[in-house]
């Protein structure tokens, strides 16, 4: 029997009866973090690493069934061992660790390698096969120092204010905005956010990370001097045109493309995303050490294809979900 199987609902380990980040609603679920295609309402039960039980609930509702474990905590189920480890992706993101008579296998979800002040730093971990992410998997995508975009992130503000307009600013609501309020320079003027992104931030800071002061933008404001940090799905909405001159700008790793601020209709774009780039997909599948790795998310065939090249034994797992696409639709931002 493997340890894990694709099946109708997602990721299945028959061993431990239970599914990882399903499609859809199952009896139980271990969950690495609660982005809308990791995290589906509806299941019986939900296992999530502890640090990330607050905004897994606010996504789910106050009555899912949700428990909780530590980083590291190992947990018996069925026939197996679980255990969950820091991803780097959000708050309480997690990798899933699985083993029964001495096989390993760990699956990613969602991740990256810099640091952040709003989650856990990434842990690498060793196994014998090894499920990644490949959201960013073309040798194209390389982030930039995390200082020098938020520098240039706070020059065109500083620029806006000296032109009189407004500066709005999109970004994914949960991870991406909190990521952006921890870096930036409150003093520079005030900062306005969108409903998704002001209730995330009031999910943040009940955990105890520190934020930049915030202020709802529904309520009137110093357009011209603030920043307004929105979900990307409200450029180009009705919601927009209240602050009146203003000029447009998203934080995503799509931005590293050339023309996707152009399709966009986006005055600027700042790459900084918080998936890997290629450089730290091929790092952390080193340093696992697998002798198998499967790849989904994204740019699956490049990455596989790169990998057997250098002699790794790789497939591509074709799922529901094919993670932040460079159009995304909502709240799946990069």
């Amino acid at each position: 029997m493997p340890l894990l199987e694709l099946r109708a609902d997602g990721l299945y380990c028959a061993a431990g009866d239970f599914y990882i980040d399903p499609w859809g609603a199952v009896a139980r679920a271990v969950v690495t973090h609660a982005h809308s295609d990791h995290a589906t309402p509806g299941s019986r039960a939900y296992l999530t690493a502890r640090p990330g039980e607050a905004v897994l609930r606010a996504r789910l509702g106050p009555d899912a069934a949700i428990q909780t474990a530590d980083y590291g905590e190992s947990i018996t189920m069925g026939g197996v061992r679980v255990s969950l480890h820091p991803a780097g992706h959000i708050l309480g993101s997690a990798q899933v660790r699985i083993e029964r008579n001495g096989e390993i296998l760990v699956v990613s979800g969602d991740y990256k390698l810099a640091p952040d002040a709003t989650c856990a730093r990434f842990e690498p971990l060793r196994c014998h096969t090894f499920l990644t992410e490949s959201t960013f998997g073309l040798p194209i995508f390389r982030w930039p120092a995390e200082a020098d975009v938020v520098a240039a992130i706070e020059a065109w503000w500083r620029a806006n204010q000296q032109a009189g307009r407004a500066s709005l600013l999109f970004a994914h609501p949960l991870g991406k905005a909190q990521r952006v309020l921890a870096l930036l320079d409150a003093s520079i003027g005030p900062i306005y956010t969108h409903g998704a992104v002001e209730r995330m931030n009031a999910v943040y800071r009940g955990q105890g990370i520190a934020l930049a002061p915030t202020t709802y933008a529904g309520n009137a404001g110093e357009w011209r001097r603030g920043l307004v940090v929105a979900p990307p799905s409200s450029h180009g909405a009705p919601w927009e045109r209240r602050f009146g001159a203003a000029s447009t700008a998203l934080v995503s790793g799509w931005m590293r493309i050339r023309g996707t601020r152009r399709r966009r209709s986006l005055d600027r774009g700042f790459v900084l995303s918080d998936h890997a780039d290629w450089p730290a997909l091929l790092r952390v599948i080193q340093e696992t050490g697998a002798e198998s790795v499967w790849v989904t998310h994204g740019y699956r065939a490049p990455l596989v294809r790169w990998l057997q090249e250098h002699g790794h034994n790789a497939m591509a797992l074709e799922t529901r979900f094919e993670g932040e696409r460079e159009e995304p639709a909502g709240e799946n931002e990069a």
